[in-house]
């Protein structure tokens, strides 16, 4: 009785999520498109097989609890709440983009969601984030802020200097990485020694290791440790294991040299956070087959109305080409 009671209360935010990792794979599967066709600028990385870590994070979030995201980030994007059209017209370059076509797939921003952008250095973001929390803590806001980035990134010196202070100050901030098992095209056991979870305990950060291909076991963590942040009982690391099904951008074809065929294969046919959880789904009873398949159709027509719509859509004009920055170019 208690899980049927359960799975009645819980079936709108079950399908929430499975629509939202459905949007972020459709999202990357139309800008895999549209780098392959030559109609967008510049190199994209994909999220695709990473979905259950934003969707079960960002889940667990409000709009005003903030996220820093990665070069890799369309996915963390989507799970904060961002559209279809604005996040493809940022990529084609064009006006009504996040950031006015200027920020293009790297530098995606969307403060109305709290997401303070994607970066595309790595680890880049860490101190921003840490700089969040710290604000939230000194105007007395409850707000929490999640830190994502990838396992290459442990190796950077900016988030040791940054979980230093973060648990000095019991900052409100969620560590939170994405170990897709390759720093770019080298495995992540042959550039990071010992545990990732030792390093943040190290400074008397509790962390934790969850299977990132359960967006149920990750939002679950990520409930908690965001209630406990609201409270003060932060900082907190988390370890997500997943997995990457593109190469380190989407002009990383041949990865025969790094990884196996046979290794992707296993991971989409077995591990697919977005097929395993929708068979759970259905074997709970909380969807059919068909009612997920119009989810998928719903999602998909969003995302080709929303390629056609930027497609179309005007680029910013020349004299915008001093906005937002620093300070105007009044030379003449």
């Amino acid at each position: 009785m208690a899980k049927a009671t359960k799975r009645k209360t819980n079936t709108e935010d079950y399908l929430r999520m499975y629509r939202q990792m459905v949007r972020i794979r459709s999202f990357e599967d139309n800008a895999n498109q549209l780098y392959l066709s030559a109609k967008m600028p510049g190199l994209t990385h994909m999220y695709s097989g990473e979905e259950a870590v934003a969707v079960g994070i960002c889940e667990a979030l409000t709009d005003d609890d903030k996220i820093t995201s990665t070069h890799r980030g369309h996915g963390h994007c989507v799970a904060k709440g961002a559209e279809f059209k604005q996040m493809f017209c940022e990529l084609l370059g064009k006006a009504e983009g996040y950031c006015r076509g200027k920020g293009g797939s790297m530098h995606i921003a969307d403060q109305s969601h709290g997401n303070l952008g994607a970066n595309a250095i790595v680890g880049g973001s860490m101190g921003i984030a840490t700089g969040a929390a710290l604000s939230a803590r000194r105007l007395g806001r409850d707000d929490v802020t999640v830190c994502f980035f990838g396992d290459g990134a442990t190796a950077q010196g900016l988030w040791y200097e940054v979980m230093n202070m973060a648990a000095l100050w019991k900052l409100p901030v969620i560590y939170a990485c994405e170990n897709n098992g390759y720093s770019e095209y080298t495995k992540t056991d042959e550039i990071a020694a010992g545990s990732l979870t030792a390093r943040a305990e190290a400074f008397g950060i509790e962390a934790f290791e969850v299977d990132g291909q359960d967006v149920l076991a990750v939002n679950e963590l990520a409930q908690r440790l965001v209630a406990r942040a609201r409270k003060g009982e932060g900082p907190f690391f988390i370890e997500l294991k997943t997995y990457r099904y593109h190469g380190h951008h989407v002009g990383d074809i041949n990865r025969d040299y790094y990884r196996s065929k046979d290794e992707e294969t296993i991971w989409k046919e077995q591990r697919d956070p977005i097929i395993n959880f929708g068979k759970w789904l259905v074997g709970e009873g909380v969807a059919s087959d068909a009612e997920l398949e119009e989810i998928r159709e719903a999602v998909k027509k969003d995302a080709a109305d929303a390629v056609e719509y930027a497609l179309a859509a005007a680029y910013p004009d020349p004299g915008e080409v001093d906005m937002h920055v620093y300070a105007p170019n009044d030379a003449a």
